[in-house]
């Protein structure tokens, strides 16, 4: 692929006075999950804001925000015990995968203020030929795809949406590569609201790109990139009243932090040790990251499972960044920088990301969990998707980063390998229908590194291998000829 270009969108030089950004942002002790009232607290300089403000970034210093409240007062057996109890109710706010573990997220004021689907409460799947093509013992996948609208962005919308609706926006807005244009036009229409969502001309695929449009948004293609898309947004969302839902937006986060607790229910509370994650705005790690501080703290979480995220090597900043030593930051003074990539390129547009906002929050999380970061090829997360397809479980290309991931480093490394008998959890962001060509074309092999998402589609670039393909067999209408394309299958 050609080179990526680079360059600096984020610089943020500490005052030797004050903590460093780093004993803020990466240092452990240093990170305190809760306050003393309900609120935004800045993740550099502190300062707090009120839970009710229209706020997406730091006044001070223009830095992420988190939303913070004081500690739940019950103790972790009885969190336990109310969050299975409410999964036999039939109220809404219970039954929803989000709603159900609120005592981490008591942000809104009554139960009428909520929004929901439901949306979570999604599987965990064993992959047995996936962990053998890994190279390690046992993977399981831990599949966001079956959420109402098939990705895992409707865990964060349906937080996102309601402080909108407590708010009294009559609108809300987002910049997309697919998902969370089709989260956000599903969510805001059950909650009566108008959305708008920015999406690259040519850069979405179309089963993403028909769901906005189904649930009655105002979808508008940029002659642009996604990072287009989202500075525009940024610039034309406060003049108009819009409230921004990308994960620049703390409150979208905070509903993506149910994952966690979610599974460490399923695992029984026994924390895996790796959680392998794909990462485009990185807002999926971030809030991760902040669920398992806050469940540490809480005393529901065994151990601190490695975060490990992964990105597609044409759109790769936050490996770039990681991967040069840019974030050694225990040096006295050193500033904190992210090139960006631009014109990002990878067939796994869920992540086709060059300036990802929350780098810094999923520092955070990389650096409190003794995580890591890497990058694949596009082959790899081709091939890394027709096998977790062999197992039955069909994802997006974006979500089969992780299997790639686990190859890589089971096989070279990192500080230190991937250990074959971890316990290991991938996400699985997206469902396998929200890019379907990709998929044909890959069992066809008719895939290329770069295509334009349009009614006929123009193979560019070079050519990938299928080295699993399993294309349709055409046969003659005839017993025999069925037979014969039966039994060499079965024989196989």
């Amino acid at each position: 692929m050609p080179a990526t270009e680079r360059t600096i969108v984020d610089r943020t030089t500490v005052d030797q006075g004050s903590p460093t950004a780093a004993e803020t942002i990466g240092g452990q002790e240093a990170w305190q999950p809760w306050s003393d009232a309900r609120g935004l607290r800045c993740i550099n300089c502190q300062r707090w804001y009120p839970v009710r403000e229209v706020i997406y970034r730091c006044l001070e210093c223009n830095d992420l925000l988190d939303v913070v409240y004081p500690r739940p007062i019950e103790d972790a057996e009885g969190l336990k015990r109310r969050w299975r109890r409410r999964r036999g109710s039939e109220k809404l706010i219970d039954r929803s995968g989000v709603w159900r573990f609120r005592e981490l997220l008591p942000f809104y004021d009554r139960d009428d203020q909520v929004v929901a689907y439901p949306e979570g409460n999604t599987p965990l799947l064993e992959g047995p030929r996936s962990a053998s093509y890994g190279g390690v013992r046992r993977i399981r996948f831990k599949h966001l795809g079956f959420n109402p609208t098939g990705s895992f962005k409707d865990y964060g919308m349906v937080t996102g949406v309601t402080q909108a609706k407590i708010l009294g926006m009559r609108a809300v807005a987002c910049a997309s590569t697919g998902n969370t244009s089709a989260s956000m036009a599903a969510y805001a229409a059950r909650a009566g609201l108008s959305a708008i969502v920015l999406v690259p001309e040519g850069g979405v695929s179309f089963p993403k790109l028909s769901q906005s449009l189904d649930y009655g948004a105002l979808t508008l293609q940029i002659r642009g990139d996604f990072d287009a898309a989202q500075t525009l947004l940024q610039v034309i969302a406060p003049e108009l009243g819009i409230y921004i839902l990308n994960s620049v937006n703390p409150f979208r986060l905070e509903g993506q932090k149910s994952v966690m607790a979610e599974l460490l229910e399923q695992c029984a509370w026994r924390a895996p040790d790796r959680i392998v994650v794909p990462g485009g705005n990185l807002g999926n790690s971030s809030s991760y990251g902040k669920a398992l501080r806050e469940l540490h703290d809480l005393g529901l979480l065994s151990k601190r499972p490695h975060i490990t995220i992964v990105q597609a090597r044409g759109a790769a900043p936050f490996y770039n960044a990681f991967n040069s030593g840019a974030f050694n930051s225990g040096k006295s003074g050193h500033p904190e920088m992210l090139e960006r990539v631009h014109h990002a390129r990878t067939l796994a547009t869920a992540i086709k990301i060059g300036a990802p906002v929350s780098w810094k929050k999923a520092r955070r999380a990389v650096d409190w969990s003794d995580g890591w970061v890497t990058s694949v090829e596009e082959q790899d997360i081709a091939d890394a998707k027709a096998i977790i397809g062999a197992d039955g479980i069909g994802c997006e290309p974006a979500s089969a980063t992780t299997l790639a991931a686990i190859r890589r480093l089971a096989r070279e490394g990192t500080d230190a390998r991937v250990d074959p008998e971890e316990d290991i959890v991938c996400i699985l962001t997206g469902n396998v229908l929200k890019d379907a060509d990709y998929t044909l074309r890959y069992h066809a092999s008719a895939l290329y590194e770069e295509f334009a998402t349009e009614t006929t589609l123009s193979p560019k670039g070079k050519k990938l291998e299928s080295h699993f393909a399993n294309p349709p067999v055409v046969v003659d209408a005839t017993a025999e000829a069925l037979r014969d394309a039966i039994r060499s299958r079965l024989a196989l």
